[in-house]
């Protein structure tokens, strides 16, 4: 038996040691290993629903399903990478600046024993405390951001810190490269009909979902590369870029978005990309009425997220 591999459902039960990612080792630290998966279950900082801080769990639950082999990418991600489960930062509810500084300190500590975070959010506050510590080890990053939404407000409800404006505090902190940095997905109504505008102003691409169909898949991923080209990178992946026929359980949802399919071939697509980091973030448990759809979805963007990280090391 290898005991690399995760718990095959042929001999263990899927409802047996379940609490970690694709029941993977549960560790304490990174040392030695190529990703760390860590949750950071913190919704404070959503603006309409909450009760994204039980995403990481509900992630977590639904990946006992997953399989460690890729057939498209032609990886088992177990026999390429060391990899475990850290379990969840120690958030704090209802404070969002404790919270950053204890996601701060976890990523840090993964990135600084070598291994590429991947976490399990929470609401799209916490990626700014994820790209604090990134940016510590590897310089401002290339931003690749899936979203219906570019959380690019300076202000919500009067606050600067919410799940509305990580990416422009991370932009004012120096942390992301904006000439290497692209959105895609924005869609729906809006109070600033200039919003989208925004992200030019600040130096970065955003493409719309409308500009997304129209011009298609091959030529977005093609715009994707050649505007990240070989800079560190930073993938970040809201469950609402995804449309709610596919992605029920998440906080602001809005319609017209992609399937499933599409989100996860968009990923897969972009796998010779620098990463050093990724996150899933804004699945709600309560809303995913369609049987954990939204979780399992987010299991499998993940899953493409190790399967990268494999195809490239195998490639080595």
């Amino acid at each position: 038996m290898n005991v690399k591999q995760p718990a095959s459902a042929l001999s263990s039960p899927r409802f047996c040691n379940m609490g970690t990612f694709m029941r993977m080792p549960r560790l304490d630290s990174a040392e030695g290993l190529d990703f760390a998966i860590a949750g950071a279950p913190f919704d404070t900082a959503s603006s309409f629903r909450s009760g994204s801080r039980f995403g990481p769990a509900a992630i977590r639950s639904i990946s006992a399903m997953m399989k460690p082999n890729n057939v498209i990418l032609q990886v088992n991600i177990m026999d390429s990478l060391k990899g475990a489960d850290l379990g969840d930062f120690n958030v704090t509810p209802g404070y969002i600046h404790p919270t950053y500084a204890a996601i701060e300190e976890g990523v840090s500590a993964i990135c600084d024993k070598g291994a590429v975070p991947i976490i399990l959010g929470g609401d799209h506050s916490i990626t700014l405390a994820e790209l604090r510590a990134v940016a510590k080890k590897h310089g401002k990053v290339a931003l690749v951001h899936f979203d219906s939404h570019s959380d690019l407000c300076d202000e919500v409800f009067g606050q600067k810190y919410n799940h509305g404006t990580p990416f422009r505090r991370a932009l004012e902190e120096g942390l992301i490269d904006p000439a290497h940095s692209i959105q895609i997905g924005m869609r729906g109504s809006l109070y600033d009909p200039d919003e989208h505008k925004m992200a030019a102003e600040l130096g970065m691409e955003l493409i719309p979902a409308h500009k997304v169909r129209e011009m298609g898949f091959d030529a977005l991923i093609k715009e994707i590369l050649n505007r990240v080209g070989d800079t560190p990178c930073f993938l970040t992946f809201d469950i609402d870029f995804v449309d709610p026929a596919y992605a029920p359980g998440t906080g602001t949802p809005e319609v017209g978005g992609f399937t499933s399919y599409e989100s996860l071939n968009l990923v897969r697509s972009i796998k010779d990309l620098n990463f050093v980091g990724f996150d899933i973030v804004e699945v709600l448990p309560a809303y995913d009425t369609a049987g954990e759809t939204t979780a399992y979805l987010a299991a499998n963007i993940v899953f493409e997220y190790l399967s990268i990280l494999a195809a490239k090391k195998q490639a080595k």
